[in-house]
C-alpha cells in the first residue's frame, strides 16, 4: 500500500506570474511518485489545469526507460499538468527546451552551469544531476494533455548502490541549494510563457 503524507494543500507561491500553471500547488512531504500521482488524479477525472505536484521524498518515482528515481529530503521533485489541445509538431523538442530553461534559472540563481545530456537529462562532469520525464496524451495527431516530472538532485551528499559514481548534487558539487519554491516559481513563470507561444505560434 503506498504511503501518502500531505501536509499541504493549495500552497501560494511567492512570485507567480502565471495563469495556470502552478496556481493549484499540491505538496506531500512523502509520496511514491508525482507522476503516478499525477495519472492517477487524471484518470479520476479530479484534476485542475495547471496543476503541480511537489514531494519533499519519492520511493518509487517515474524516471526514462522505466527506471525508478529515488528522491531524498531536500531534492527537488515536481510533476505538472497542462491542457494543450494542439498539433503533435507544436511540442516537438519541448523536453529539451525545459531542460534549457532548468540550466538557465541556476545558472541565474547561483551562477553555475550545467550540462545537458540531449534531450532530457542535466549533468555536471559526466555524473547525472538531474532528469525530465515528458508525457503526452494523443488522440490522433493532436496532443491533448501534458505530464511532466522533474527531479533535480538538490542537497543529496551521498549516493549508493548502483548511482555511487554515477550521480552528484548542486551540494556536493558546489556547496549551494536551491530555494525550492522559488525555483518553482521561476520555472512556471517561464515555462508557461514558452507552452503558450508554442501553441499560439
Amino acid at each position: 500500500m503506498q504511503k501518502l503524507i500531505q501536509l499541504q494543500h493549495n500552497v501560494n507561491l511567492e512570485g507567480l506570474e502565471t495563469k495556470k500553471l502552478g496556481r493549484n500547488y499540491i505538496y506531500y512531504y512523502e509520496i511514491d511518485s508525482t507522476q503516478k500521482e499525477i495519472w492517477r488524479r487524471i484518470n479520476k477525472s479530479e484534476i485542475i489545469d495547471g496543476t503541480l505536484i511537489r514531494a519533499e521524498k519519492q520511493t518509487s518515482g517515474v524516471g526514462t526507460h522505466g527506471r525508478t528515481w529515488y528522491t531524498e529530503e531536500k531534492n527537488i521533485a515536481f510533476s505538472f499538468y497542462m491542457k494543450l489541445n494542439c498539433t503533435v509538431d507544436k511540442i516537438d523538442g519541448l523536453t529539451l527546451q525545459i531542460a534549457e530553461t532548468i540550466i538557465d534559472i541556476i545558472k541565474k540563481m547561483h551562477n553555475i552551469t550545467l550540462e545537458i545530456k540531449p534531450p532530457n537529462d542535466l549533468y555536471f562532469k559526466g555524473k547525472k544531476l538531474g532528469g525530465i520525464l515528458t508525457q503526452t496524451k494523443l488522440k490522433g495527431n493532436i496532443a491533448k494533455f501534458l505530464v511532466v516530472g522533474i527531479g533535480i538532485n538538490n542537497s543529496q551528499m551521498n549516493f549508493e548502490g548502483e548511482i555511487q559514481n554515477i550521480a552528484t548534487s548542486l551540494k556536493k558539487e558546489f556547496g549551494v541549494e536551491i530555494e525550492i519554491n522559488q525555483f518553482l516559481a521561476d520555472f512556471c513563470n517561464k515555462f508557461e510563457n514558452i507552452i503558450l507561444k508554442r501553441i499560439e505560434d
